[in-house]
């Protein structure tokens, strides 16, 4: 890889950003032991609500579950599109019983950062939100989403039903073909095995009044979410049109 002058502005904001998502994470005004309560109405404390407290929550809605590198981007960006009853930040794809983001973030439990996506199919189709999934991230980049690197950033599909991973395969082999990357897809299809709750500091993260002026959040995030606002403009939610 060759290197210029004119380069070297993006390569320091590559390397301040490389840390930035789990430092900002840890350092977030919360430590292990001392983490406040899931955020979203939920009074529990972090590690408290599982997945099938959350499938009671949204009676009538379809899930999904995705994993596109840090879970605070995803997470925002698919709560801005309308039908998407709520969307939560956790782990999926790794066998290491109720992991820690601490766990998850030393890549040595097989989690992926990952969300579910409690959607209204009246409103929303599962085809939709791989639309939105595959503008949410870069699906080209093999476990890293662009600082972040591991495969627990790792760009990732956990299909919860036969009908579901038909749909993926389907999608990707469609991508592949059309050419609208300049990469292969690098996307897999994986087992959810199970899905477990993040602790309550991850959920909502980019919302949170005290986040948007974080580093990370302004350059890795905001992107994001500001590009599936433009692309689906016309599936965003009343309050999210500008």
């Amino acid at each position: 890889m060759r290197f210029s002058l004119a380069s070297l502005p993006l390569l320091l904001l590559l390397i301040l950003s490389s840390t930035a998502c789990d430092s900002q994470k840890t350092n977030s005004g919360t430590v292990a032991g001392d983490q406040p309560a899931l955020q979203k109405g939920n009074p529990n404390p972090a590690g408290d609500l599982t997945i099938a407290e959350l499938d009671a929550k949204y009676p009538g809605m379809e899930k999904a579950y995705f994993a596109g590198g840090c879970f605070w981007c995803t997470e925002a960006s698919f709560d801005r599109i309308s039908g998407v009853a709520a969307v939560w930040s956790g782990y999926a794809g790794g066998k290491e019983v109720n992991p820690t983001y601490y766990e998850v973030a030393s890549g040595k439990t097989g989690h992926a950062e990952a969300i579910v996506v409690y959607y209204d199919p009246a409103v929303r189709t599962y085809d939709d939100l791989l639309e939105v999934f595959f503008v949410a991230h870069d699906p080209t980049q093999l476990n890293r989403q662009g600082p972040d690197v591991g495969t627990q950033y790792r760009s990732t599909i956990f299909p919860l039903s036969e009908e579901q991973g038909e749909r993926a395969r389907a999608k990707i082999a469609a991508l592949n073909e059309s050419g609208k990357f300049s990469a292969k897809i690098a996307t897999t299809i994986e087992d959810p095995i199970e899905f477990y709750v993040a602790e309550g500091y991850h959920q909502d993260y980019y919302e949170d009044s005290s986040n948007p002026n974080q580093s990370y959040v302004q350059n890795v995030s905001r992107p994001k979410v500001e590009k599936v606002m433009k692309v689906f403009k016309d599936w965003l939610k009343p309050e999210f049109v500008k």
